[in-house]
């Protein structure tokens, strides 16, 4: 990426974060808080999230059989089924079907699908009027904007933004103002254009083979008025919405509203075996008791269409990378839970359709690579979303995949020699940036064989300019300060010795404990040898982390194995590896498993621990806490890592802290916004930042100015002392005896 496409980026983040970035944050703010809150009213929402998992597999296999079931069964139920190939065969069966019926209006409600295919767009070229009947849709279409969110569309747009855009759009006899104003303003105008609409369309959450039963999942009733008010129904889906039958749709409901905005149930559920047998409305003889009509034997003269959308969806059917992508079930908790998502929303955080973490799969699956490259570097691989999605669906890895795909589709002028100088196992097309950052551990050993010089020549002007210029590091952020004397180093010239120890584990010197953060190894070290454990540390390669992080999964695969062939030797031995960095341990966790033989990756995920929480198990376990540091009542402010969490650790660090006598106050804010090589992006600086801001100002609350402010990962301690400017301590630092 050019110095020049770079800061286009950076400026259209700048733009979104100022016009839409409050609306969006305090709205999916609220969305997750009302999810943790929901879920947690569930006794069995693990075994929920199983079942629908299972579920969505199984129906994702037996796709093409359940097509034909499907097929079969709405048939026989007098509807008609047509399997659109792509966007223009959808549409063009749409327009043939609108024009044989003289179609004037067709009304619409909410559907992404009809979005993908741009279906309004086609009917209106045909002279057909096409009105969206969910609130925030017909917002969008008045304003002639674009969705911002998969369940909210207009989330982005302020309640005066649209009492404004309202009257100078209809002039309403009276200006319109609030919140109910305004609802019953687009109540009485979508109303008439329902009762006027000749073909009414829907998308559809699900849809049952068994049966051709539509699941409808809304917030309003527009969309059961335009399914049988209507003579004609027309109900557009991607084939992965089917599942085999009406039972499987149990916990899809119990999961859903839950997910996307907090609700324990979503306001209105409507299941639909269409044709459905009410009768047709005659608005025209409102005296008739029936108000409708239907034909001579009295059943309802109605149509239905269900037009199933493969548009690469059965290709991504045979991609063993994207598969898990038609699990989705567009609930929108993967971008709810993203701080990033939070602060710029899907206009920034989206392709042409798709919006959120997921969004980078669909929009690799059904536009193409080129469309998914627009944003996908703003999922930062934090994981947050991985415990938020009901269906258990791999987001990270899958926005790593597709980050991999767009850097092999990147040609360079000059791959042979880049081939030959960088240590990784990528093509030479990748951009300069992301082959700096993947390969940090090459930069951090000449930087600690050189110091202090490195360091120093680092910081001048014009090393500053040549970094920010050709590979777009932000000049404003510091750059890490590189030790002569690594971890390594120190620990092989010591000669302390555990006399007795209870156990052995291997300190694992992740990049930037053994090069930068060094304190904090000692200290790990001091900690564990405290509690009469005796400690090796071996110079290991970097777990793969950072090529991981910039889609280089290649060169992240070999580290796995460079990493995983050091330490299996410690693990035969009986010895625990214990783990600084919390993303490496997620690595050995996580990732690993994609990496390693079944019984590799089972070993060492097994065996590894991150520091604090095998601290905490040493204690549980009956190891002397007074051999550690005592807190006394110090006054702490912890952050936790954002992948620390999702491994479900952080509650560890808060019990050793304060079972040692610590006042912790823990932070609010669920992401520090560094996220690794993220927070030096020269074209997502500021957006850092903003995220960062939210953790700031709780630290700076008069409660909090005044503690110790401590953090588990190195980008989180990074990102506060740039925004603090105060001393920050890893947890570890705390309790390790001096």
């Amino acid at each position: 990426m050019s110095s020049k496409s770079r800061e286009a980026k950076a400026e259209k983040i700048r733009r979104l974060m100022a016009s839409e970035g409050d609306a969006v944050g305090e709205n999916t703010r609220g969305f997750n808080q009302g999810r943790y809150e929901a879920v947690a009213r569930l006794d069995d929402y693990e075994e929920l999230k199983d079942e629908a998992r299972a579920i969505k597999e199984d129906a994702i296999e037996r796709l093409p059989d359940l097509v034909e079931q499907l097929r079969e069964t709405v048939e026989a139920n007098g509807g008609t089924v047509y399997l659109a190939d792509d966007a223009a065969d959808a549409n063009r069966y749409i327009a043939d079907l609108a024009d044989e019926q003289d179609t004037d209006t067709v009304v619409k409600s909410k559907s992404m699908t009809s979005e993908e295919i741009e279906v309004n767009d086609s009917l209106e070229a045909t002279g057909v009027d096409v009105v969206e009947t969910d609130l925030g849709e017909w917002v969008l279409q008045v304003a002639d904007d674009a969705p911002s969110h998969l369940v909210a569309p207009a989330i982005h747009k302020s309640r005066e933004g649209i009492a404004e855009l309202f009257n100078e759009q209809f002039d309403p006899e009276e200006p319109l103002e609030t919140a109910e104003e305004l609802t019953a303003f687009a109540r009485e105008r979508l109303g008439e254009r329902i009762e006027d609409a000749d073909v009414g369309m829907t998308g559809a959450n699900f849809v049952t083979a068994d049966t051709g039963t539509i699941a409808l999942v809304t917030s309003e009733g527009n969309a059961r008025k335009s399914t049988v008010v209507p003579d004609t129904h027309v109900a557009v889906a991607g084939v992965e919405k089917i599942v085999p039958s009406v039972e499987d749709l149990q916990p899809f409901v119990e999961l859903i509203g839950r997910s996307g905005t907090g609700q324990d149930i979503t306001s209105y559920i409507s299941l639909f075996t269409p044709p459905v047998d009410s009768p047709t409305v005659d608005f025209d003889d409102r005296d008739d008791p029936g108000f409708g009509h239907g034909d001579d034997d009295g059943a309802a003269d109605r149509e239905f269409h269900l037009v199933l959308v493969d548009n690469g969806r059965m290709d991504m059917r045979e991609d063993d990378q994207l598969r898990e992508t038609l699990y989705c079930i567009r609930c929108s908790a993967c971008a709810n839970s993203c701080a990033n998502f939070q602060h710029v929303g899907g206009h920034a955080f989206g392709g042409e359709t798709y919006t959120g973490g997921i969004a980078t799969g669909w929009e690799a699956g059904v536009e193409g690579l080129d469309s998914a490259a627009e944003f996908n570097d703003l999922c930062t691989g934090c994981s947050r979303c991985v415990n938020a999605c009901p269906v258990k669906i791999d987001v990270p890895w899958i926005n790593t995949v597709v980050r991999d795909r767009v850097n092999r589709g990147e040609d360079g002028e000059l791959d042979w020699l880049v081939e030959g100088l960088t240590p990784d196992e990528e093509p030479g097309g990748v951009d300069l940036q992301k082959r700096l950052f993947g390969n940090f551990e090459t930069l951090a050993e000449l930087g600690s064989a050189f110091a202090p010089v490195s360091n120093w020549l680092a910081d001048t002007g014009p090393a500053r300019t040549l970094l920010e210029r050709a590979v777009g590091v932000d000049r404003r952020r510091d750059l890490p300060r590189f030790r002569r004397e690594t971890l390594v180093d120190w620990f092989e010239d010591r000669d302390a010795e555990v006399r007795n120890p209870t156990r052995e584990a291997v300190l694992y010197p992740d990049v930037y404990t053994n090069h930068v953060q060094v304190e904090r190894g000692k200290a790990a070290v001091r900690a564990l040898e405290a509690l009469d454990v005796r400690v090796r540390i071996p110079d290991v390669r970097s777990s793969g982390r950072a090529p991981l992080s910039q889609g280089m999964i290649a060169t992240a695969e070999e580290h796995a194995h460079d990493v995983y062939a050091a330490l299996a030797e410690h693990v035969d031995a009986g010895r625990d590896v214990v783990v600084v960095e919390p993303s490496d341990l997620a690595m050995f966790d996580r990732e690993y498993e994609k990496f390693l033989p079944e019984r590799s990756y089972e070993r060492l995920s097994g065996n590894s621990y991150e520091v604090v929480e095998y601290v905490f198990g040493l204690l549980d376990e009956g190891a002397d806490p007074g051999a550690l540091s005592s807190g006394d009542g110090e006054e702490v402010a912890y952050h936790s890592h954002c992948q620390q969490r999702t491994m479900g650790l952080d509650a560890h660090t808060v019990a050793v802290l304060e079972d040692l006598g610590y006042d912790v106050l823990l932070s609010e804010v669920e992401c520090c916004g560094m996220a690794g090589s993220f927070g030096y992006k020269q074209e997502y600086y500021e957006l850092s930042v903003d995220v960062g801001d939210d953790l700031r100002e709780q630290f700076t609350t008069p409660d909090a100015s005044g503690r110790t402010v401590v953090a588990s990962g190195t980008s989180c301690l990074e990102q506060l002392d740039a925004l603090l400017r105060r001393p920050t301590r890893h947890p570890v630092e705390l309790v390790a005896p001096e």
